[in-house]
């Protein structure tokens, strides 16, 4: 493949990925503005929850009809729909009078979040070469953590304009409100990206599909490209629901499935949510916990580098494996040392550990794993099935999460440790799922995947 085509190649998933950094532009901003916003509202820990968590229903609902407006309406309008949601949340947080006004928008912001997670990846893996699919679907969860990287330091930085009591009424604000930049800038570069070549081919639009196809490939690749996309269409029919019930579908399914809820289950939301609440707890200041979040975050994006470089070189599960064992240590480290009350120095260094094994691993792995391992006949479906659950998953993590903190007999019996533990246990499953369960993808195109399960 010359240098044009690989360049443009990589303009298209880039910009299609910046639908991954509102997501975690829009997952973490609330993040420096939770502590602020409790207080300004007189939240209790339960509404608290609901305030982080309100974000999540509205993704449970995009995801459940991602589905269908990307087979209904395309790749690329489904993608400028979900801009749009993005931009009226950003404005509609910034101007709340009431914690339920500041609840509505946040569930508009989150079905623009669940449509995303489904329709961007599943795109970058349908313009993507088999060799480069890896890397490119990363792109998604690297723009996931710039998205959480820039808004850390966006955060930190609008805390610093001014004292206690103008963070307390307007600062929160600004950070809702500084989403609308990149959600603009998502708005237009969609418009500049073409429709997927799959989906044209699926509404018979050959020609099209074909000018497609042409700038995505070598001009002698192109007739082979058409052909593997029409025969594998063709083996396709419209019950996708009735095909799960194949029971060579229904383990690709429970596969996807399984990821997703322990994607979640791992902890990396409570963590990325509450991170300077945790800090604060831990003896921080408010301005010392939003930049040790940030570190946090750079750390995130370090990592998150390094599995786009090396998931197409190394594969999917030894990443997987490095990740899950690095993560069982970290959080079980972390446990320890609050339950013995030794936080002092030693809590952030394995918290970075946590955050660097997850970003070389479940972060980005995942989400090339989910948008590739499905047979033709149930991508699309078995990929939104399989989103709509991680957002499921992340929910509960999210809302029960200051429960487990709070929990009076949970306190006295493990000192603020139980979460930690908790998650250091799921992680270890998680190792066992990946070694018994998930298949190595690497270097098998879309079409490919229809015989990985037999």
């Amino acid at each position: 493949m010359d240098k044009n085509n690989k360049n443009y190649i990589l303009f298209i998933a880039l910009s299609a990925a910046l639908g991954g950094l509102l997501f975690g532009y829009d997952t973490a901003v609330i993040s420096g503005a939770i502590g602020n916003l409790t207080e300004y509202f007189h939240l209790t820990p339960v509404e608290t929850g609901w305030a982080i968590s309100s974000a999540l229903v509205g993704c449970l609902i995009g995801a459940f009809f991602s589905d269908y407006l990307s087979n209904r309406f395309g790749r690329k309008a489904t993608m400028i729909i979900t801009a749009i949601l993005f931009i009226l949340n950003s404005i509609g947080t910034v101007l709340p009078t009431s914690f339920t006004m500041f609840v509505i928008f946040r569930i508009v912001g989150g079905i623009g979040v669940g449509i995303a997670s489904m329709v961007v990846p599943m795109y970058i893996a349908e313009i993507a070469p088999p060799k480069r699919r890896g890397a490119l679907v990363g792109n998604y969860q690297l723009a996931i953590v710039i998205g959480i990287v820039v808004v850390y330091f966006v955060n930190y930085l609008i805390a610093l304009q001014g004292d206690a009591n103008w963070n307390l009424n307007i600062g929160w604000r600004w950070m809702f409100g500084s989403e609308i930049i990149p959600s603009i800038l998502f708005l237009i570069f969609i418009f500049l990206i073409p429709e997927s070549p799959r989906w044209l081919f699926q509404k018979e639009k050959h020609e099209h599909a074909i000018l497609v196809l042409e700038k995505l490939n070598e001009p002698e690749n192109v007739a082979q490209v058409k052909n593997e996309i029409q025969n594998s269409l063709q083996q396709e029919d419209k019950g996708q629901w009735k095909n799960l019930v194949n029971p060579i579908f229904k383990k690709a399914l429970f596969v996807g499935i399984g990821l997703s809820i322990l994607q979640q289950l791992t902890g990396i939301n409570a963590i990325l949510y509450y991170a300077p609440e945790i800090f604060k707890s831990l003896g921080s200041s408010a301005d010392t916990s939003l930049l040790e979040t940030s570190i946090l975050g750079v750390v995130n994006l370090i990592f998150t580098l390094l599995a786009i470089k090396w998931v197409d070189k190394m594969g999917r599960k030894p990443l997987l494996y490095i990740g899950s064992i690095g993560m069982t240590i970290s959080l079980a480290a972390v446990g320890f040392f609050i339950y013995y009350d030794a936080v002092g120095n030693w809590v952030l260094p394995f918290l970075l550990l946590f955050m660097a094994s997850f970003s070389i691993s479940w972060g980005p792995i995942v989400w090339v794993l989910l948008s590739e391992i499905f047979p033709n006949k149930i991508r699309s479906l078995a990929l939104a099935i399989s989103v709509f659950i991680q957002w499921v998953a992340n929910f509960v993590v999210t809302q029960f999460f200051p429960s487990l903190v709070e929990n009076q007999w949970l306190k006295d019996n493990f000192n603020g440790a139980f979460p930690f533990y908790l998650f250091s246990i799921i992680c270890l499953l998680s190792f066992l799922f990946v070694w018994k369960k998930v298949p190595e993808t690497k270097n098998k195109s879309l079409e490919e995947m229809d015989t990985l399960w037999k």
